[in-house]
């Protein structure tokens, strides 16, 4: 009797918890990396803003005005260079994520299918 309730018990452990404790750290790795990107996403785009406003501080004249606005058509592309690059890091870390999670609910069916054959 023992030793049925240890088998079920460790299959169990193989097609339930095992895999779920792999889903939940893969989940957390992924919200983790995409958190941070997004943190650095808004870390950088604070800065280009502040770093503009004080270009516009320094305005004094029509040349230091003409040097304000190449300076914002600089910052707006390298704005948006930025952003496409942080949108394709997020794609990246997601699909990622996806192809970890379908590579393990295949491992899991089959684990189960092999469990049930037993």
């Amino acid at each position: 009797m023992n030793k049925a309730a240890e088998k079920s018990t460790q299959q169990f452990e193989s097609v339930f918890v095992s895999p779920m404790r792999s889903y939940t750290l893969a989940a957390l790795d992924y919200y983790q990396q995409v958190v941070s990107a997004q943190m650095d996403a808004a870390r950088a785009y604070s800065d280009m803003t502040i770093a503009q406003a004080r270009t516009w501080l320094d305005v004094k004249d029509a040349d230091s005005f003409k040097k304000a606005m190449e300076s914002q058509q600089k910052t707006a592309s390298d704005l948006m260079e930025r952003m496409k690059g942080d949108s394709e890091k997020v794609t990246s870390i997601s699909q990622n994520f996806m192809q970890e999670s379908q590579k393990m609910a295949e491992e899991t069916t089959k684990k189960a299918v092999e469990t049930a054959k037993q």
